[in-house]
């Protein structure tokens, strides 16, 4: 198994930026595609971003693309999101996951339902 820990979340206002990072321990990271997904109060857990486990290929939700960009370093076994020109709608508890469903491809699903690890989560609120 793998251990997951979110940190780097907090308030900001709009057009700021924020930093989230995914700190993993347990197994070799590298094994893994890794995605972060956010729930804003009386929503779904929604998909963010995912990237593969070489960082090869990175996949983003519509609504942040351009503003959000996913990152690994497998040396630190770590995730990182950055964000930037951040919007009041962004405000969610940011969570990271981890699957090894696509080991030795270059493939990370959108879809949270094929994550097997989570951490606990980091807010993010943007103030308007």
């Amino acid at each position: 198994q793998v251990q997951l820990v979110e940190s780097g979340g907090g308030l900001v206002q709009a057009g700021g930026s924020l930093r989230l990072s995914c700190a993993a321990s347990g197994r070799t990271f590298s094994n893994y595609a890794a995605g972060w997904f956010r729930q804003a109060p009386g929503k779904e857990r929604e998909f963010v971003a995912a990237i593969s486990w070489s960082g090869g290929s990175t996949y983003y939700a519509e609504s942040v693309k351009g503003r959000l960009t996913i990152s690994r370093d497998n040396a630190k076994n770590s995730v990182y999101l950055y964000m930037n020109s951040l919007k009041p709608e962004d405000t969610a508890v940011y969570y990271c996951a981890a699957t090894d469903r696509y080991l030795g491809t270059e493939v990370a699903s959108l879809r949270s339902r094929e994550y097997d690890y989570w951490g606990q989560g980091t807010q993010v609120t943007v103030s308007s």
